[in-house]
């Protein structure tokens, strides 16, 4: 009995030491964010001072820089319109085209559900100079309803192929027990599949939605001005002036805009996981 005692404090220790290692590591990007946010250009660039503490009065300096002299507002505007409108077309094409692949089209649907994924492992950098090609045939040149129409390239195969294997777990008798009952299929697919789904299909607003905030490459080439910008373009270029970094206004908005994706991912954690393993975690 001691013996196993001894065992069971000796796991929960190394247990609890693990849990808090990773999250002072997790914790200390939002902690440096948060010095570094109020800190004044003096003490940030000072060697001798300890960057880790405050060695001088806290200052909103840097968040008057962010707010007042550049657009960061409406690039957050920008970003949150873009991010819901790409959600909502990525969920009205990927859903269904899912349902098809995976209920409808024999063994050949899996074939063509890889296919449809393949396209999403194709390097951006390949594609900007064609879809630039197509966006300037449509009259969509620095607005941003260029990226509204390009991101969905991106976010759909990936979460077609997700979907596919979420419902492919569904057992198709709760489907047909469902029609027994007088539903038609669409019925069927939205009672009974949907509601059971939720799992993956908040993976899928999750991916779609940080895809939005955080891709660069088609965001710089299709929108120049700055009041169009998306937010993870506007701030390194209107915060990066040649050599001078605005680090402290740099890291304000770096702040603004994680702690919000990290509280989602927090929220929504199981269910996310569960979307990723084919509801295998409950």
């Amino acid at each position: 009995m001691q013996r196993g005692g001894f065992r069971t404090i000796g796991a929960r220790i190394v247990h609890v030491s693990v849990l808090v290692v990773f999250t002072i590591l997790l914790a200390f990007p939002f902690y440096w964010m948060v010095i570094a946010t109020f800190k004044q250009n003096i003490d940030l660039y000072t060697v001798e001072n300890n960057p880790f503490t405050f060695n001088a009065k806290p200052t909103l300096d840097h968040l008057r820089l962010l707010f007042g002299e550049t657009q960061f507002v409406r690039w957050l505007g920008n970003t949150a319109l873009v991010g819901a409108l790409v959600v909502v077309i990525t969920l009205l094409l990927a859903v269904p085209a899912a349902y098809a692949l995976a209920r409808l089209t024999g063994r050949w649907g899996q074939h063509l559900g890889i296919g449809i994924f393949l396209t999403y492992l194709i390097p951006p950098t390949l594609l900007f100079i064609p879809l630039s090609r197509v966006v300037a045939l449509l009259g969509l040149q620095d607005t941003i309803w260029s990226v509204v129409l390009v991101y969905p390239s991106m976010t759909i195969p990936f979460s077609i192929w997700l979907l596919m294997g979420f419902f492919k777990s569904i057992p198709k008798e709760l489907e047909d027990a469902a029609m027994v009952d007088g539903l038609t299929r669409f019925g069927a697919f939205i009672r009974m599949v949907v509601p059971i789904s939720v799992s993956g299909i908040l993976t899928v607003v999750i991916f779609s939605f940080t895809l939005v905030t955080q891709e660069f490459v088609y965001a710089l080439t299709f929108i120049s001005p700055e009041s169009n910008q998306m937010v993870g373009v506007g701030i390194p270029i209107f915060l990066v002036r040649g050599d001078v970094y605005f680090w402290g206004s740099l890291m304000a908005a770096c702040l603004i805009t994680s702690v919000p994706i990290a509280l989602l991912y927090n929220l929504f954690l199981d269910r996310f996981i569960a979307g990723f393993t084919v509801g295998a975690v409950k």
